[in-house]
């Protein structure tokens, strides 16, 4: 190897703020030396260190192809001038651990996620970095550590998986036919061979799940805060526009460290509106709410639940897409993504045209150019016929939801419901009861104890959600829960319920026969008892013993805090 001075390049302050101090001067001899080995030069020591955080993993197809990603990131970064170092994170797969005890680990694999980039890029002295993510807690989590850095970042979507099919069969599959499936089979509707042919071909390849469901509603929503490139959020996982984003994010971290942008004047309370908006108008995952809230919190932005119904009664929702909808995200890209709905709402004055975009450019200037839909196309409808002319995204408070609770009502299965209802300690237990017949018309399904804390991690009911639909009880009975549900639920649903029942929460007084009614247009839950019944089944409640006492989910649910603030683990708040 050939030897060099101890002495590296003069620093650029601006370029260099971190990797300076970890590699300049006689004294950090050892550091260089230990980067030799990596990849690096003489000449690179005088460059901004740029980080790549992957998040591959051959745990699920979502990140299976971000390796490959990475690297063309890599090749961004370094030609415009950094020197870029990849390093990994987790994922784990919501898909594959849903209605299972590893469910729970899901949210918290957020925290994780955040903590492991933060812990690398500070230890390391990245001056910014590239995140790259596919399945839903990746890119919260990612954004999490962007915001705590406040380093010049670029966040990069996988990208969305291409739509499965069987020989012979018009359907576009996914992973949610596959869980309406199970309901079908539950109930006679299709054979064991029926049910094998969907989960052996829903899911094609790379990429993730392919409706709007959490993933891709994250992706729009990163991208209307600024913090990914123009149409980073719509593009096929295997395409080559997806590797021509990466490249693109990689140079434009060196771009921002020149310009001297951080995150932190890009994440600001205009940028969450405007996220909010078209998370709206997509007709995105309630895990939107949990997400935004957390990112909001890292960013020191003061954002909550009471804003997503001030913006949700002047945004529509637009979008016929999965899974209330008809159509899969790749169609959306194939029209032209989100960035002419985008163009639409700026022209209606439902965005901030002046926030700040990684590009350096406002909102309006990176929309200026950007062509309106192709006619005739039915994706996303105007705004003067809209699917639903409010949010689906409905937050409801009442004597059963105190602190607030969040519904997904798309109109399609009215905007009130009233029944009794069957109680359960656990998703398992409900999930069983509706595919046996035990859940009948009328009820109000609740499943409570399934909380950030009591869970502990928040499950999503994507199970239950959609045995309840393959078993055609889509508009007849409602499902409660103080866990939370995927982006691929559907049906009169609520989550999210404060406080949750392992704090004592009205949820935990439920019990089985007790009415309760739903109201989406006064935004109402209510349970229908009276305050003295309420004060004695209080009087009678004991809070239950911890389910974890060691490892991270005992450690989560120590300090995490309830969902109406993202739940965040922030040692304050969860006081």
């Amino acid at each position: 190897m050939k030897s060099s001075s101890v002495k590296s390049a003069p620093a650029k302050k601006n370029m260099r703020p971190f990797s300076s101090i970890l590699v300049d001067g006689p004294d950090r001899a050892p550091a260089r030396a230990m980067l030799y080995p990596v990849g690096f030069k003489v000449e690179d020591f005088s460059k901004p260190i740029i980080g790549i955080a992957s998040t591959w993993s051959n745990v699920t197809p979502c990140n299976m192809h971000i390796d490959k990603l990475a690297l063309e990131s890599e090749i961004g970064a370094n030609a415009a001038g950094g020197k870029a170092v990849i390093f990994n994170t987790i994922t784990v797969s919501d898909g594959i651990s849903m209605g299972t005890e590893g469910m729970k680990y899901s949210l918290v694999s957020r925290e994780v996620i955040a903590d492991s980039i933060e812990t690398v890029v500070g230890a390391e002295g990245m001056d910014g970095f590239v995140a790259i993510g596919g399945c839903d807690k990746n890119m919260p989590g990612a954004l999490m550590a962007i915001a705590r850095l406040n380093r010049p970042a670029v966040f990069v979507y996988g990208g969305t998986i291409l739509p499965g099919c069987i020989t012979g069969d018009t359907r576009k599959l996914d992973v949610v036919s596959v869980f309406e499936a199970v309901g079908q089979h539950a109930n006679k509707k299709i054979t064991d061979a029926e049910l094998q042919a969907v989960e052996q071909c829903a899911i094609p390849g790379p990429g993730s799940c392919g409706g709007m469901y959490t993933a891709n509603t994250m992706a729009s929503a990163i991208e209307a805060l600024g913090m990914s490139l123009p149409n980073s959020s719509a593009q096929n996982a295997i395409s080559p526009a997806k590797k021509e984003d990466c490249r693109r994010a990689g140079a434009a971290v060196v771009s921002m460290l020149k310009q001297g942008i951080k995150p932190l004047d890009i994440l600001t309370k205009k940028a969450f509106e405007n996220a909010i908006t078209v998370v709206i108008a997509l007709g995105g995952s309630t895990n939107a709410v949990l997400h935004l809230l957390a990112i909001a919190h890292d960013a020191k932005v003061k954002l909550a639940l009471d804003d997503f119904t001030r913006i949700g009664k002047r945004v529509p929702v637009l979008a016929d897409l999965k899974p209330s909808g008809k159509h899969l995200m790749s169609e959306l890209v194939a029209i032209g993504g989100i960035r002419p709905l985008m163009k639409l709402l700026l022209d209606a004055g439902l965005l901030h045209g002046d926030a700040l975009t990684v590009t350096g450019e406002t909102m309006a200037e990176t929309l200026r150019a950007v062509k309106p839909y192709p006619t005739g196309q039915t994706i996303i409808r105007p705004l003067d016929q809209p699917i639903k002319k409010d949010s689906h995204l409905v937050v409801l408070r009442g004597n059963l939801a105190p602190e607030g609770a969040v519904a997904k009502i798309s109109g399609k299965e009215g905007l009130q419901f009233s029944g009794r209802a069957i109680v359960f300690e656990s998703e398992e237990k409900a999930l069983k009861s509706i595919l046996n017949g035990t859940v009948k018309k009328g009820h109000v399904i609740i499943i409570r104890s399934e909380g950030p804390k009591g869970g502990p991690g928040m499950r999503e009911m994507l199970s239950p959600t959609s045995a309840i639909m393959g078993k055609g009880l889509g508009k007849d009975v409602a499902l409660i829960t103080d866990g939370r549900f995927s982006g691929g639920s559907h049906g009169f649903v609520v989550g999210h319920v404060t406080p949750e029942a392992y704090v004592g929460g009205p949820i935990a007084l439920v019990q089985n026969g007790d009415t309760i009614t739903i109201d989406a247009e006064k935004r109402e839950l209510t349970l229908v008892v009276t305050d003295k019944e309420l004060a004695a089944r209080r009087k009678a409640w004991k809070k239950p013993a911890p389910r974890y006492t060691r490892g991270v989910l005992a450690k989560y649910a120590a300090h995490v805090t309830s969902a109406s603030f993202g739940a965040v683990t922030d040692a304050d708040l969860a006081l």
